[in-house]
């Protein structure tokens, strides 16, 4: 069996362990789901730092606790997580900058305390947005179908890329990625939203189904590029190991983390 084989069949030997977990604690709530977004949180804000400083200082150890303490806060204080959040981000950089002034080196530190608060926001930020989302009326058919639109949207682009790839989209941060497989991946996460419409969350409306479709196969995508240039920018392959043949946990929730923000915000503005 040869490398690409191999790896392909990892993938799907660790997606059909751990599908039936995560699903188990999202169907239970409360603190069961917002323990394992706070698990995500922190183990993608521990493979942010790493590909930064490829070692973990006593900020980023902080920083790794506050990810996985974010998603926490709408459940244990649902009406003052906004403002908890704030005082913790406020009281965290203060003290990374400090430490950083202490510690040195001088002319990193602005760059070293601006990548703190970007592993940090974009891990605990898009885990968040999920927690939220899991506690409003229908939060775990909302959580279901933001996990559709990028799940099958990463199914989509990956077979239809394959098989009719020819243009590609943006070979400088990403080689191997095709208009094909885009347009492809925006028609599987449509599909995969009148899935759920089906099977799992009727009071869906065909509207509802195609603007989320659509814009599941836009943000994802972005969310997936966003993560291939901070890798580029570090020369990093993989954000790291944690899954057998998916590489880091980054590398597979890269574009969950703008989808769950989305449609968090689509609930919240529109429906």
């Amino acid at each position: 069996m040869n490398e690409k084989n191999k790896n392909l069949l990892l993938r799907f030997a660790s997606a059909a362990v751990l599908l039936p977990i995560v699903l188990l604690l999202l169907e239970r709530g409360g603190y069961f789901s917002a323990g394992l977004m706070g698990w995500g949180a922190a183990v993608c804000a521990a493979e942010c730092y790493l590909i930064f400083q490829r070692r973990l200082s006593p900020p980023a150890v902080a920083g790794i606790a506050l990810a996985a303490a974010m998603p926490f806060l709408p459940v244990w204080r649902p009406e003052e997580a906004f403002a908890i959040a704030y005082w913790a981000l406020a009281a965290f950089f203060f003290a990374a900058f400090v430490y950083h002034l202490w510690a040195g080196p001088l002319p990193e530190a602005p760059q070293r305390v601006a990548g703190l608060l970007f592993g940090l926001l974009y891990a605990g930020a898009g885990m968040t947005a999920l927690s939220v989302l899991r506690g409003l009326p229908n939060g775990l058919e909302w959580v279901v179908s933001a996990l559709a639109i990028t799940w099958v949207n990463d199914t989509g682009a990956y077979f239809s890329g394959r098989f009719l790839g020819k243009h590609k989209l943006y070979p400088t941060v990403s080689p191997n990625k095709t208009w094909e497989g885009f347009f492809g991946g925006m028609l599987g996460s449509t599909a995969g939203m009148f899935a759920v419409k089906a099977v799992f969350f009727g009071e869906l409306s065909v509207a509802d189904c195609l603007i989320l479709g659509v814009a599941g196969g836009v943000v994802g995508p972005l969310g997936d590029l966003c993560e291939s240039v901070l890798k580029r920018a570090f020369g990093v392959k993989d954000s790291g190991k944690i899954i057998p043949g998916h590489g880091g946990l980054l590398d597979r929730i890269d574009a969950l983390l703008f989808n769950g923000p989305m449609v968090l915000l689509y609930v919240a503005l529109i429906r």
